[in-house]
């Protein structure tokens, strides 16, 4: 048997939900289910169980613009999050439209019919279908089967525990022990201060530095407006100012990258005093921004080192012994554990096959439009948020315009919307302006941005705020199509 809903949602992560609230509120006549791979509500937040978890961003602007965030942490924990997307989901009724343990394998869409099919894999073994007049991607941007870990020399050769943080193991006991942790990113800087709590003694072993900046753990103006204004004003403020600030200090960044560069390295010799060497372990080969900075709530990662529970090693690996890590320089690194905190591999779409009326799709082919839609694939929008602010921010401009688009199209009896570039002064450019590793690595599999809009991905939120919330659906750049009876009567 194939199900028809009109609009299928693959994933439910944070995405996800957002995506089932805007439609079940703005398209109210409209079905749609949500196909989810595993078998729980959370996406990342359900998958990372690694000591430590939490944001990267403050939950006032992480969090959903339609339910407020009202716990007083603005950096959160992973639990918390969690918590927080499955309530949302039970609250809206939206977790009523979830398909547990359906993993899409492949879309096809007809232009015949105006109609994608997918093939999905439920259960593990069996194969089931479903029919949709419109297709949104929620699957986040990379593999959730493994995360990226080099072929070190010598790694089979170590006694002791190695792991990466994306397939943490639940019995993996670090009390007492030696931890090396691999990797200067954001998810090395969020394990060290936890594990350091229990263990021996916990070392980070980088190759470069990252930008590593200090945010308090609370938000006091949000707890303030809290006790003097309704919840949804007091939130909204709190959003909007934080909001505005991280943009202000992206801004100045990217416009004068050493004013940034000198503010972020005078917090670190804040942190760790003038005789630590700040130069070789806290100063980055790039600017501030060319790769998303590590966030330290409290500044929990400095105190771990200030307190000697930790300390920070650049150098290079030579190899892997018995008993830990050889490094170019001589120096042996002694471990009991070994955290490959190395990376993620990116995937576009969860790694769903897609064709259009029997041609495979390369999404590399492609240019993304107004950041939601890619070129020549009717009726298929997909979420990618912001690298430079909440994922959040993005996922609800998008698909808050979905619904826009929906819309537009049942009123005029368009069967399908499809971007096409017509411009011959469009020139392509990668779709992430990240210099990081995990993205260099796969940024070939990315549509591509254009040179100007609406094919230039903009990472400013007041920008795609007037694009994808208020500018006219009808872009020139769009091809409609209407439903084959109404356009037999025209």
């Amino acid at each position: 048997m194939t199900e028809h809903f009109d609009v299928v949602i693959i994933g439910a992560g944070l995405s996800g939900v957002d995506a089932a609230y805007h439609l079940q509120t703005h398209c109210r006549n409209k079905s749609f289910a949500i196909l989810e791979a595993r078998d729980a509500i959370g996406g990342t937040w359900d998958l990372f169980r690694y000591p430590g978890i939490r944001s990267d961003s403050d939950m006032y602007t992480f969090g959903y613009s339609f339910r407020p965030w009202l716990l007083n942490a603005a950096i959160a924990d992973g639990d918390s999050i969690r918590t927080y997307i499955r309530e949302t989901a039970a609250e809206y009724g939206m977790d009523r439209h979830i398909r547990f343990h359906h993993r899409v394998k492949r879309a096809s869409w007809s232009s015949a019919d105006a109609l994608w099919t997918l093939e999905v894999e439920r259960g593990g073994n069996e194969r089931v279908r479903f029919t949709c007049n419109f297709l949104l991607g929620c699957t986040g941007y990379y593999d959730y089967a493994s995360g990226y870990t080099p072929d070190f020399p010598g790694a089979k050769n170590f006694r002791g525990r190695l792991v990466h943080p994306q397939q943490w193991p639940q019995d993996l006991d670090s009390a007492g022990k030696r931890v090396v942790v691999i990797g200067s990113g954001a998810t090395a800087v969020t394990i060290i201060p936890a594990m350091a709590e229990t263990a021996a003694h916990v070392t980070m072993l980088q190759r470069s530095p990252s930008y590593i900046l200090s945010l308090p753990l609370n938000d006091s103006l949000a707890a303030l407006l809290r006790r003097f204004l309704p919840v949804k004003l007091a939130f909204s403020i709190a959003r909007w100012r934080n909001m505005l600030r991280a943009f202000l200090f992206y801004r100045l960044c990217r416009s004068k990258p050493e004013a940034g560069k000198k503010w972020i390295m005078q917090q670190v010799r804040d942190q760790l005093g003038d005789d630590y060497d700040v130069e070789t372990h806290f100063t980055p080969r790039y600017n501030p921004w060319e790769q998303r900075l590590c966030i330290a709530p409290d500044a929990d990662f400095f105190r771990a080192i200030k307190a000697g529970k930790a300390d920070v090693v650049t150098d290079e690996i030579e190899a892997f012994t018995e008993t830990g890590i050889r490094l170019r320089s001589g120096r042996q690194l002694q471990a009991d554990i070994i955290v490959t905190a190395t990376g993620l591999k990116l995937m576009v779409l969860g790694g769903v096959e897609v064709s259009v009326d029997g041609r495979p799709v390369n999404f590399a082919d492609t240019m993304n439009f107004k950041g939601a839609m890619v070129t020549d694939i009717p009726n298929l929008a997909f979420v990618f948020g912001y690298t430079n602010a909440s994922w959040t921010l993005k996922a609800d401009l998008i698909v808050g315009y979905v619904c826009r688009l929906i819309n537009y199209m049942d009123e005029r009896g368009y069967a399908s919307c499809t971007p096409r570039l017509r411009d011959p002064s469009i020139f392509p450019k990668p779709f992430i302006d990240f210099s990081s590793s995990y993205v260099r690595r796969a940024i070939d599999l990315f549509p591509r941005q254009g040179s100007k809009r609406p094919w230039k991905l903009n990472q400013n939120y007041m920008r795609d705020f007037l694009a994808l919330r208020f500018a006219p659906v009808d872009d020139k750049a769009l091809e409609f199509v209407r439903r084959r009876q109404e356009a037999k009567a025209a």
